[in-house]
């Protein structure tokens, strides 16, 4: 039998921007066979104007008829809100967890980072989805810095204005401020960006008070200023196999045991690594980001973590990925952004 979608409660983004969404369900004989969500980022609209709607959360049974009604109704709820585009997932919004995963099924899930079954991107491209970007997700062994990149530490580091300091957990609100800004201005000329907001910021603040770790979260300070970022945060998924998705209770004081007291976990995820775009042209900081990338690898083998995830990058940002190469990271897994027209 065809299965029946039905309609849930409206969802909502981390940054508050997607005002207007709906999660879906499918059911065959009684029985919850898959889910989906249709949104539309109002703050997307307004920066890329491409009529552009989203969809995100989709996780189905290994069946062409389940994906397809539930992605027919999420195309048919935004093409009914005068979306002329149909892409995704974005699980809400691309500074969310986003792309399907298409390689690297055998590989370790990360934080914060979808893990797809390798049936479920074959599912969407039957539907009549095609590619629209391509994100990498790198795996890099810590290690000594490549001579280049130590040079470049040595560099920075001997210029008296700047300094590498950490994020202080204590003043993590003031401390995103920071960050907000510098990711806004940083990020701003990517595929697909949407500035974060004020609303995200408050949430990361929440969330980042547990997960922070100073040892692998700092700025590259000039003169005082931040003006470069690194955070990466220990990879949970490395203590949390078999959870079953549940944290509550032990796993919970296991979790803080080893983030907070043991600080055993050997494996970490660099989330954000970027550099206001002023610092860029001047000569004197040049090195600056590679620096950060050497800054991050000291600190690693310092602490004995084992290897990091570096994700996600565009597919064609070439001087970020030339920098993650010239690291030693090697891609390992391939997140697709997928859109066909409606």
């Amino acid at each position: 039998d065809r299965p029946t979608v039905r309609g849930a409660a409206p969802g909502d983004g981390l940054n508050g921007a997607v005002s207007d969404s709906v999660q879906a369900r499918a059911y065959r004989d009684g029985k919850l066979v898959g889910r989906a969500s249709a949104q539309i980022d109002r703050e997307h609209l307004r920066i890329h104007q491409d009529d552009a709607g989203f969809f995100g959360f989709l996780d189905t049974l290994d069946d062409q008829e389940v994906a397809d009604a539930l992605l027919d109704a999420a195309a048919k709820w935004l093409r009914a809100r005068g979306m002329k585009i149909m892409r995704g997932p974005f699980n809400f919004t691309i500074n969310e967890e986003c792309g399907m995963l298409v390689d690297g099924f055998d590989t370790p899930p990360a934080l914060m980072m979808a893990h797809h079954r390798p049936y479920q991107h074959r599912l969407v491209e039957a539907a009549g989805f095609e590619k629209a970007k391509d994100l990498l997700a790198w795996k890099y062994e810590v290690a000594e810095p490549p001579p280049r990149a130590q040079r470049a530490w040595e560099q920075m580091n001997a210029l008296p204005e700047v300094r590498f300091r950490d994020v202080d957990p204590g003043k993590m609100r003031e401390e995103l401020d920071s960050i907000l800004e510098i990711f806004n201005d940083a990020w701003a000329n990517n595929w697909g960006f949407v500035p974060a907001t004020e609303a995200e910021i408050e949430k990361m603040a929440e969330d980042f008070k547990l997960l922070i770790d100073p040892r692998l979260a700092f700025f590259a300070e000039v003169k005082g200023r931040p003006v470069g970022m690194v955070i990466c945060l220990p990879n949970l998924p490395e203590i949390l196999g078999g959870s079953n998705g549940s944290l509550f209770p032990t796993l919970w004081a296991k979790l803080l045991w080893h983030l907070k007291i043991k600080k055993d976990i050997r494996s970490g995820r660099l989330m954000l690594l970027g550099i206001r775009q002023e610092m860029r042209g001047l000569k004197r900081y040049g090195a600056l980001s590679t620096a950060m990338y050497a800054e991050l690898a000291h600190r690693g083998l310092k602490h004995g973590f084992q290897w990091a995830e570096l994700s996600w990058t565009l597919e064609d940002n070439r001087p970020i990925n030339l920098g993650i190469q010239a690291m030693r990271g090697k891609v390992y897994k391939t997140y697709r952004v997928y859109e066909r027209t409606l």
